[in-house]
């Protein structure tokens, strides 16, 4: 918790220059959720019951697919069969995997504008020739990516996947449209790459109307999809999985089990009951109420405090994208902010240029009552750095 007595949230007035001991660091920066909205009750009990039902399962190495009856309802729930669903340790993981797979040294990749910066790290570790596609407020430009696949078609080129996080967008927080979803189709089809449809944070919308994955869309296979359990039941289980056609579940099982033998069955079978007991839809619930809040509350509070920034706010999801003054660069504001008691991050990170001017905003781990603090704490280092 903030400290209390001339807290800037009792206090708005009150300057705020080097965090005291006795206040908390605020943190915009993780994209994790606080403690108090994690169902510390329900793991424990699913836990004990995946104990109980299934000793000898859950405490063996299994194989490299994954828990069969985590696969399975996985499955069910996608509209897909078991084979076709890979376990993995969290979804980056699972990103790891095909990139492994699909992407050699040269290929060419696409991503979004920004993009998650662990995305980035991974194709060029690999060697990838990236190209980020702009992101406008309803997902990636498919104009813009539609020229550049000719221009690339021009010189006998073409892209191996092109990366999208369709839902709530990490860092940026836009979705998708249900129109681009059916251009993006068209476009993997007729130019021959695969679509990487890396959705963790689809269950967590607490605004509009659900859209259908691509997943449920293809008609072509032309969809790879990935997702975790990580944002809807907690960071520490660490399972994500992937869904794909067989033989590619099937070649990736092979390097997983020549990496680590099998994926850890304990938390898999935990996950499993947390699941087929509904205590993930009640989680969910839970997570999507405090989600929503925050996300209002950081708006307003961003609104009320810095004069000339701009922010789309996210209809759900951990995330909000906010421009800068350009007078205002991210490598100073961030020394600025940290010490004032605030952490961010900043859009540079997120981009292969660019971003100096550009901040992503995690409202996940704050909580209520650090919200607008934090803001403030932001809003004082802004205007110390502003030139």
């Amino acid at each position: 918790m903030p400290g209390r007595g001339a807290s800037p949230r009792e206090n708005p007035a009150a300057p705020l220059s080097a965090t005291r001991p006795e206040e908390q660091l605020i943190s915009f920066a993780r994209g994790a959720p606080s403690l108090d909205i994690i169902d510390i009750k329900g793991l424990s009990d699913a836990a004990v019951r995946a104990f109980a039902a299934d000793p000898g399962g859950i405490t063996a190495y299994g194989n490299s697919y994954g828990y069969p009856p985590l696969r399975q309802w996985i499955a069910a729930k996608h509209g897909s069969t078991a084979d076709q669903v890979l376990i993995t340790n969290g979804s980056l993981q699972a990103d790891a995997f095909l990139f492994q797979k699909l992407v050699k040294p040269g290929d060419h990749v696409i991503v979004e504008k920004p993009t998650y910066d662990r995305t980035l790290l991974n194709l060029r570790e690999i060697g990838a020739e990236v190209h980020q596609v702009t992101l406008l407020s309803d997902g990636i430009d498919t104009v813009e990516l539609r020229g550049l696949l000719e221009a690339l078609a021009t010189d006998g080129l073409a892209p191996k996947l092109a990366h999208i996080i369709p839902n709530f967008q990490n860092p940026a927080g836009v979705t998708l449209s249900l129109e681009r979803r059916r251009e993006l189709l068209v476009l993997a089809a007729e130019f021959g790459f695969t679509i990487f449809e890396d959705d963790p944070y689809v269950d967590l919308r607490f605004r509009g109307e659900s859209l259908p994955s691509m997943l449920s869309m293809d008609t072509a296979g032309v969809v790879v999809h990935a997702s975790s359990f990580t944002k809807t039941v907690c960071p520490g289980v660490r399972v994500g999985y992937l869904i794909g056609p067989t033989p590619l579940v099937d070649d990736i099982a092979k390097k997983a089990t020549n990496l680590y033998i099998s994926a850890g069955q304990v938390a898999q079978g935990l996950v499993h009951q947390f699941c087929v007991s509904g205590d993930i839809d009640r989680s969910i619930a839970t997570v999507k109420a405090a989600l929503s809040e925050r996300a209002t509350l950081l708006a307003d509070s961003l609104r009320r405090r810095i004069s000339g920034i701009d922010f789309t706010e996210p209809d759900g999801g951990y995330f909000l994208w906010v421009k800068l003054p350009e007078d205002v660069h991210v490598d100073k504001l961030l020394p600025a902010a940290t010490e004032r008691g605030v952490t961010v991050v900043k859009g540079s990170d997120f981009l292969l240029e660019g971003g100096e001017h550009e901040l992503r905003l995690a409202f996940s781990a704050a909580t209520v009552d650090q919200i607008d603090t934090g803001v403030h704490r932001l809003a004082e280092a802004i205007e110390a750095v502003r030139g």
